[in-house]
């Protein structure tokens, strides 16, 4: 994505993190095996997701290790007895790893090649996004994402949106409503009904 600063990047990157963050600690104990808009993976798989996501930047962005040599290292789950504790310390370590200097500046070995760390760190920003709807859709909690992280998801997604059915791991783009909003319109890129 060529019309973003790092510090752009940086800074939606950690108010996608805050978003998330505050639906994870919205979550009741007794959701955590409610559905979610995913629909193989409950509150507590969606909230696994994303915290090994974030446990993948620090080796990859601080360390220069590639995920063939991490291999396995993250697979399973990694909330333990404490969801809520697992994210925050997940999420703390990447933030932190994303904003050391220089770090956007790298490069990373991500499974399908040698990526921008910057680029990387857009790309986490949005599944961060998305699933923060998909969180708070789950869990009864404010489903609204701020403006400029709509701009900036629909800015990085737009691009490859139509290549990720094809992955397996996102459902096909959905017509949305006439006259939708943008919100709706890039849930509905992304599969979503809102």
């Amino acid at each position: 994505m060529a019309d973003r600063t790092a510090q752009e990047t940086l800074t939606r990157y950690g108010q996608a993190l805050d978003l998330f963050s505050d639906r994870v600690h919205a979550a009741r104990p007794d959701q955590w095996d409610a559905p979610t808009p995913c629909t193989e993976w409950s509150v507590r798989d969606l909230v696994n997701h994303l915290t090994v996501e974030q446990l993948w930047v620090p080796p990859l962005v601080q360390d220069g290790r590639t995920t063939e040599d991490l291999g396995d290292a993250f697979d399973g789950d990694v909330l333990g007895e404490d969801p809520v504790a697992a994210w925050d310390r997940a999420a703390a370590a990447a933030r932190e790893a994303f904003a050391a200097p220089g770090a956007l500046d790298r490069t990373v070995g991500l499974s399908y090649g040698d990526t921008s760390a910057e680029d990387y760190c857009s790309q986490m920003t949005a599944d961060a996004v998305v699933h923060g709807w998909d969180l708070a859709r789950a869990v009864g909690a404010d489903e609204r994402i701020p403006d400029e992280l709509l701009a900036f998801t629909a800015r990085e997604v737009t691009p490859y949106a139509g290549d990720l059915a094809q992955t397996g791991l996102f459902a096909a783009p959905v017509e949305p409503p006439p006259g939708a909003d943008a919100q709706t319109a890039l849930l509905a890129l992304l599969g979503r009904r809102a």
